[in-house]
C-alpha cells in the first residue's frame, strides 16, 4: 500500500483504532508530519490532541545519520555501535543533545505558547508518527510518555520496517502499522506526496482540535 499523503495516511490508521474511543484517550503526534496523521486519528476518535517533541542527534557532518536521540528533559537514547563505529568524541553528543534540547524549548514555545502539557496519568496514550525507519526518536517519543504514567501505550503508525517493529513491540503495551515493507528504503518512499510539514501547519491544526472533545466530533 501507497498512501497518497499524511491526510490518507491517517485516516486508514483511525480505522484500525477505533476500538480506543473512550473518554480517557489522548492522541499525541510527533512534530512535524507525524501531528498531521494524528490530527487524522484524533479527530475519528474525537479525543483531544497534543504534541510529543523528540528530536533526533545527528553524526557529525552527517546530520542525517542518527547517532541516538532525545525528548522531554531527561530521556536520551544512544546508538552506541553507531558511536563507536564512527568514533563520535563525548564532547560532540553533549553539544549536540544541548543543541536539540534548545530546538525542543522552541518548539514547546511555538506549539502551547502557555498550554501545559496534558496529564497522560492513567490515560490511553495513542502515539502518532507518518512512519518509523530506524525508530531511535520514536524509541526516545515512547520513554518520554512512559515517564508520565499512562494507563496503556498504543504506538500507531502507517509503515515501518519488520525488523523494527519487532524491537518496538517491547517498549508500548499495542503497537498498530498499517505496512511492514521488505525491503523498507525510506517513510517516504511509501507515499505518493511527503512534502515537509511547516511549524505553522502544526500550530494550526493544534488549534483546530481544541474545538472538539471525546462527546462529539470535529
Amino acid at each position: 500500500m501507497i498512501f497518497d499523503n499524511r491526510l490518507d495516511a491517517g485516516r486508514r490508521l483511525a480505522g484500525r483504532l477505533r476500538d480506543y474511543h473512550g473518554p480517557d484517550t489522548i492522541v499525541l503526534g510527533v512534530p512535524r508530519g507525524g501531528v498531521v496523521v494524528a490530527y487524522e486519528v484524533a479527530a475519528a476518535l474525537g479525543a483531544p490532541l497534543d504534541v510529543i517533541i523528540p528530536r533526533k542527534l545527528g553524526a557529525p557532518n552527517q546530520p542525517e545519520l542518527a547517532i541516538g536521540a532525545i525528548a522531554g528533559d531527561n530521556i536520551v537514547v544512544l546508538d552506541e555501535q553507531t558511536i563507536s563505529y564512527l568514533g563520535v568524541p563525548d564532547d560532540y553528543i553533549q553539544a549536540e543533545v544541548a543543541r536539540q534540547r534548545e530546538e525542543i524549548a522552541r518548539r514547546r514555545t511555538l506549539y502551547r505558547h502557555d498550554r501545559p502539557f496534558p496529564s497522560l496519568v492513567g490515560k490511553t496514550v495513542i502515539l502518532v508518527d507518518d512512519g518509523i525507519a530506524t525508530g531511535a526518536t520514536i524509541t526516545a517519543a515512547v520513554r518520554e510518555v512512559r515517564a508520565h504514567n499512562p494507563g496503556k501505550l498504543v504506538l500507531a503508525v502507517p509503515v515501518a520496517p519488520p525488523e523494527t517493529v519487532e524491537r518496538l513491540k517491547h517498549e508500548v503495551d499495542d503497537l498498530v502499522v498499517l505496512e511492514t515493507p521488505e525491503p523498507f528504503f525510506a517513510v517516504g518512499s511509501w507515499y505518493y506526496e511527503f512534502a515537509q510539514t511547516s511549524d505553522e501547519e502544526v500550530v494550526a491544526l493544534l488549534e483546530a482540535a481544541e474545538h472538539w472533545s471525546y462527546a462529539g466530533s470535529p
